[in-house]
């Protein structure tokens, strides 16, 4: 029997991590808008000019912009001309931006659901050593 209670403690217990994270995550996500949405946009804008210059479609610009600014780079779209690629190096620095401000963002709610976990599991503790018997 205690080994079923264990096992749901710990799928509760789980469950409440699993929102503490996500409350957490759409927060911090609302205080990084301003920048990430500039982020955004230094790399949407320089891509639609490369697919201006370079006579792709607007779906084939955006893709290479978010292949480029990932850093993933298939090479199955390169920019010919220098201004191109230029503006290629750009969306390049700003998905390393990107990629550090979402990653900043997930470690900080790492960060606070293993806080609140700590401080509920520090409240279980003080609880039951209050209801203990002494053993004096």
């Amino acid at each position: 029997m205690s080994d079923k209670s264990a096992a749901g403690r710990r799928l509760m217990r789980s469950r409440q991590n699993r929102r503490i994270f996500f409350v957490e995550l759409f927060r911090l996500f609302r205080v990084v808008w301003p920048m990430l949405s500039g982020v955004l946009f230094a790399m949407v804008g320089p891509g639609l000019l490369i697919g201006h210059i370079e006579k792709w479609r607007i779906e084939d610009a955006l893709y290479f912009t978010f292949v480029t600014g990932l850093t993933i780079g298939y090479g199955d779209l390169t920019p010919r001309h220098v201004v191109s690629r230029l503006l290629a190096v750009m969306i390049g620095f700003a998905g390393i931006v990107l990629t550090g401000l979402v990653a900043a963002v997930s470690v900080e709610a790492l960060r606070a659901t293993a806080r609140d976990a700590g401080d509920e599991t520090g409240r279980a503790m003080a609880s039951a050593q209050q209801h203990s018997l002494p053993f004096d």
